[in-house]
């Protein structure tokens, strides 16, 4: 999970991450812990989309409309935001401010998706969300744009944004369509060794024993997180993939039997990040391994012939092709 996380931060245009497993494993405490560890981003001062001060093309209309002289920089926090089960459509999309509207002024209240920008929407219990909202989030996703046009208000705005879900699969299935939106899908067990089980209690209790402390300790190896992140980022164009790797993907999404091509296609990029990660210059098929699980597990049709889970099988195509 945490491997598919750095994944999803190093090359945001991968798609996401699920992480369906057990109650009480971690998944929303290591997905919250991302807002510390993203290094910062740079912003249009004052922007409530922090629009890109690099890429115009996309920016929102109100800094479309700034002159040169009134646009500054300034240097902010990558957004990490929380879409409650309970949120109405108006908290995500944004509303009519009536503080405003009540002294005759119509003013657009941007809502979950603005301040997702450029960022990470989290969505804990995602297969409790109400289909409503699963519609919209599909829509956004797929443009990369909010689109409101309600109450007199016609309002589009950026909402590029990597969408990060956790959930029980006990306790409800997901839309297919919204599984296909998810570059990448984990599954988190509950740990069965003593040690680890150990260590989680140990570190656990040390934090809130004394919270300042326990952070003081592990910002280090936080902070060299970030850095490999960072490295990674700056690399990312520059990995080489070479042919022997586009074919042995392709190769693994026609054994596995996927549906289109999107599997190939997250499956490189993935690699990619990975090669970055790793501070190698190009993709190789120790890249491939590591990623293909989370790839294309989600992606698989049920076989009624092969009760097997999706890693099971995804695991043994990458064996029968790469060897063990």
């Amino acid at each position: 999970m945490k491997l598919a996380i750095l994944v999803a931060a190093i090359d945001q245009g991968i798609g996401g991450v699920l992480a369906f497993g057990d109650r009480g494993t971690g998944k929303s405490t290591t997905i919250r812990a991302l807002a510390a560890l993203l290094p910062p981003m740079k912003a249009i001062q004052g922007c409530r989309y922090h629009c890109d001060p690099a890429t115009p093309d996309v920016w929102c209309a109100e800094c479309r409309e700034l002159p040169k002289s009134k646009i500054k920089t300034v240097t902010v926090p990558v957004p990490v935001v929380d879409l409650p089960l309970g949120a109405t459509e108006d908290r995500v999309v944004g509303a009519l401010d009536l503080e405003r509207a009540l002294t005759g002024s119509k003013v657009f209240e941007p809502g979950l998706l603005a301040r997702a920008n450029r960022g990470f929407l989290y969505i804990d219990e995602v297969n409790l969300l109400e289909d409503h909202l699963v519609d919209l989030l599909l829509d956004v996703a797929a443009s990369g744009e909010n689109v409101v046009e309600r109450e007199g208000l016609s309002v589009r705005h950026p909402a590029k944004f990597v969408l990060i879900g956790s959930g029980n699969p006990e306790e409800g299935e997901l839309r297919p369509q919204l599984i296909d939106r998810f570059g990448l899908s984990v599954e988190v067990r509950t740990p069965q060794d003593l040690p680890t089980r150990i260590e989680v209690i140990r570190r656990r209790d040390g934090f809130e024993s004394d919270p300042v402390g326990f952070t003081e300790h592990w910002k280090k190896q936080q902070d060299k997180t970030r850095r490999r992140i960072v490295d990674a980022r700056t690399r990312l164009s520059g990995v080489a993939v070479p042919e022997i790797a586009l074919e042995n993907a392709a190769r693994l999404c026609m054994a596995l039997g996927t549906d289109g091509l999107r599997g190939e296609l997250t499956l490189i990029r993935a690699a990619r990040a990975i090669a970055c990660l790793d501070g190698d210059k190009e993709v190789h098929d120790s890249h491939l391994r590591r990623v293909a699980s989370m790839v294309l597990g989600h992606r698989l049709r049920r076989n009624p012939l092969d009760e097997a889970v999706a890693s099971t099988r995804v695991n043994r195509a990458v064996e029968e092709l790469f060897g063990a």
